[in-house]
């Protein structure tokens, strides 16, 4: 088991990954993106993680997880740290990443339907005739090479 450090004491950015689960160089790129504000710098230039960024990166890694754009990641954390803000405006967020996500399994399952099809009417043996590469091409023998 890792030890953790003392609370309030600043995590390298080793430190920071291991605790959250992000790599270093996500966690690089969520800085260059401004997702995690200024972080402070050591004498020697190394970057130190307070405890509110390690939750940050908690936070943007959940919503990495849940298949939100890093646009919106960019959105709820701003609005996370705005105590003003309106859970209307993260609800809007939620249901059209919920629907957006609803749109592509419905693409998804329209797709293995079609794979299936294709997959049924495929002979599977020894002769060079194949639906699956037919449909593939546009139709039956179009352009075979």
């Amino acid at each position: 088991m890792a030890l953790q450090p003392e609370r309030g004491t600043p995590l390298n950015i080793g430190a920071a990954a291991g605790q959250t689960g992000v790599s270093a160089k996500m966690i690089r790129y969520y800085e260059s993106l401004g997702l995690l504000g200024k972080v402070g710098r050591a004498d020697n230039g190394y970057r130190h993680y307070s405890e509110t960024e390690v939750h940050v990166l908690r936070f943007i890694k959940r919503a990495r997880e849940l298949g939100f754009s890093m646009a919106e990641i960019g959105e709820l954390v701003s609005l996370w740290n705005n105590r003003r803000r309106a859970s209307a405006s993260v609800k809007r967020i939620a249901q059209k990443h919920a629907d957006e996500l609803t749109q592509r399994i419905a693409a998804m399952q329209e797709m293995q339907r079609t794979l299936a099809a294709l997959i049924a009417g495929c002979q599977g043996d020894n002769r060079p005739d194949c639906p699956i590469l037919d449909s593939l091409a546009g139709g039956a023998g179009c352009c075979a090479p």
